[in-house]
């Protein structure tokens, strides 16, 4: 079953494709802001994703370059009512694979998916990050390392695979506070901290090589 999210701010629009596609069997996940959407998308696995153009909080096209340049291949469908010519060619050079103009029928949407589907860079072929002897296979959630299945809590799990699209990056709390939890700005809180030890206790502690490493006064990285 194809995992789509779908990012759309207007709920009439939002309720006519989630109608639509799940009677065609798709799983959908929906978010009414740019924002939440980039949450979404950079931080669990979809097959594709449908992004409208005009969103709140982060418009789709910043949205979609934030996301590219994560390294994240996951096609796009661009929906916008801006139809000109230099309109759906920036979409498609801000990495938009395929752009649909407002109003569009149902059909055409669905062809369109299909289509993106049916590419090779589909998540299908992507779903498993492997780091050493650390295995996460992002559709079913699962962790495993040393062939030993971890049992993380949501948070958790999130906290990971931000850290495993960041491997070798330093990332400090404030940008942990942000993506994980949605803060920005400081509220005098040992949360990462926290579910950090949590994570290490079930990810290093049982294990002699330690992937998670803090660096002093900048954050913590991941890496072999």
């Amino acid at each position: 079953m194809a995992r789509i999210l779908l990012i759309e701010d207007d709920r009439e629009v939002s309720s006519f494709i989630r109608k639509g596609l799940e009677e065609q069997g798709y799983q959908l996940e929906n978010a009414e802001n740019g924002e939440d959407g980039l949450f979404l998308a950079s931080t669990e696995s979809f097959n594709a994703i449908i992004l409208d153009r005009m969103l709140p909080k982060v418009d789709g096209i910043k949205l979609l370059k934030a996301l590219r340049s994560l390294g994240n291949k996951t096609p796009v469908l661009l929906l916008s009512a801006m139809a000109t010519v230099d309109d759906r060619v920036d979409g498609l050079q801000a990495g938009a694979d395929d752009y649909l103009t407002k109003p569009f029928s149902f059909r055409e949407l669905q062809a369109r998916i299909s289509v993106l589907l049916r590419r090779p860079l589909s998540l299908a072929e992507e779903h498993v990050i492997q780091m050493d002897d650390l295995h996460v296979d992002t559709l079913s959630h699962k962790v495993c390392r040393q062939g030993q299945a971890l049992e993380l809590k949501p948070t958790e799990y999130r906290i990971l695979l931000f850290l495993l699209q960041h491997r070798g990056e330093v990332i400090s709390r404030t940008l942990l506070l942000e993506q994980i939890w949605g803060y920005h700005f400081d509220p005098q809180t040992n949360v990462v901290d926290v579910h950090i030890s949590k994570l290490r206790n079930k990810l290093d502690k049982p294990y002699e090589k330690q992937l998670i490493h803090t660096v002093r006064g900048s954050g913590y990285k991941i890496e072999a």
